[in-house]
């Protein structure tokens, strides 16, 4: 019998999105004066304030306030009426050095042997349902957000856009795990006042997100997923009605508090950790990131239609504790005596091919970098490799790749070892 999986997204201008996009605008600047400088950064943003607090170990020396105020500006916190402006905002930083008890369980002479920043589990997935090997609920929920920023930015239409948002989306699966519709779009903005009556409001938004949002957003998909854009979907528009009160000063925000919006949208599975505001020796970030690499490119190569990737560490340890592998029986690969290789199988050759000590995460992706900034509003997962120039704390300007563990470059690895 078909059934029904949803998954859910915020925008950039969400306060808990706010306060993960401040923690990471303050890591990048210490990792573009310091690459090698530890980094626990969290923020809380509220009614025209926002704090900053953390463990910091770094040789860098960096303003808080103009990162913050720049970052908030970004976003399209600007104006005196949304109660949380980018430049009367109070700022309040408590930053502070970082407990060397953390510290010597992380350094090591050498450098290959750093433990593990913290004790516990982090997943990777990924699946074949879409062209970014994402879950379509997710991915779909990102993209109706991303375009919405896009039209708000422009601001030729639906002017009335303010930076707060939400949008959720439910897939009809059949039997087979395969979509076969979208049921339900669901999907909230923050507006200025209208002269209209609400009812008038809300009307016009809904036309507007429907024959302008939606469409746009269709175009850009692949024909398979537009076939699943049919006339029968429910759009709930600001369901609760007026929403002008929004932001940091409708809700308070917090880092780290949508792991789920940042990783799978509630598929597969997830430890825990957050992200925004920490250093690459935290695993719970480098770690989670290795796995969504792994469990792609094994995806991308054909072992398994579905991939979840589970690693564990104790802290203060390099080697993990433990690698989990699970298919959900999609395996396509096969063992000597030709039956579908068992999960266990799998796990022992991605063992053998990926080495998952923190160091070698690190130097594999490149997370010493200042790269973290594009992460902390649509998702970490899913996105497109790309590129960012950075002047240095030398004046010199360098190029760094962002969102490496995207990157396709084990396929024939994993092919040759597979025997695929």
């Amino acid at each position: 019998m078909p059934y029904l999986f949803t998954s859910e997204s915020v925008s950039e201008g969400h306060p808990d999105k706010v306060a993960d996009q401040i923690s990471d605008a303050i890591l990048d600047e210490y990792l573009r004066q310091d690459p090698t400088a530890k980094v626990a950064c969290e923020t809380l943003v509220t009614t025209d304030f926002a704090l900053v607090a953390g463990e910091i170990k770094s040789t860098a020396h960096v303003d808080a306030e103009p990162i913050i105020r720049e970052t908030i500006r970004r976003i399209g916190y600007n104006k005196p009426e949304y109660l949380f402006n980018a430049d009367t905002c109070e700022v309040m930083n408590r930053l502070h050095e970082q407990s060397p008890d953390i510290n010597q369980g992380v350094v090591r002479q050498a450098p290959e042997e750093q433990g593990a920043g913290d004790q516990g589990m982090m997943f990777g997935y990924a699946t074949s349902e879409t062209d970014n090997y994402m879950p379509l609920a997710l991915d779909l929920s990102h993209s109706l957000l991303q375009e919405l920023a896009t039209i708000r930015k422009v601001g030729q239409e639906m002017t009335y856009l303010r930076p707060d948002a939400k949008s959720q989306v439910t897939i009809r699966y059949s039997d087979d795990h395969h979509p076969e519709a979208i049921e339900t779009i669901v999907i909230s903005t923050q507006h200025d006042e209208f002269d209209a009556s609400e009812e008038v409001m809300l009307a016009r938004i809904k036309e507007d997100i429907v024959n302008i949002l939606i469409p746009r957003v269709k175009a850009k998909l692949s024909p398979e997923i537009q076939a699943l854009f049919t006339d029968n979907i429910t759009h709930h528009i600001n369901p609760t009605g007026k929403f002008v009160i929004g932001g940091p000063h409708g809700d308070s925000g917090l880092t780290g508090r949508k792991i789920i919006v940042d990783t799978y949208g509630g598929k597969g599975a997830h430890g825990g950790g957050a992200f925004s505001g920490k250093d690459s020796s935290k695993v719970d970030r480098s770690a989670a990131y290795a796995t969504r690499h792994i469990a792609k490119n094994l995806v991308a190569a054909g072992v398994a239609d579905q991939v979840l990737v589970q690693v564990a560490y104790a802290i203060g340890v390099a080697k993990p504790v433990g690698l989990y592998v699970t298919t959900y029986g999609t395996t396509k690969a096969l063992a000597a005596n030709g039956q579908p290789l068992t999960d266990g199988e799998i796990a022992t050759k991605v063992n053998e091919l990926f080495d998952l000590r923190p160091y070698a995460i690190v130097e594999r992706l490149g997370l010493r970098n200042p790269i973290f900034g594009q992460t902390a509003a649509y998702g970490h997962m899913g996105r497109q490799p790309g590129t960012v120039t950075v002047k240095m704390k030398d004046g010199e300007e360098k190029t760094f790749e962002t969102f490496t563990w995207e990157k396709l470059d084990y396929v024939d690895k994993i092919k040759a070892t597979f025997g695929l």
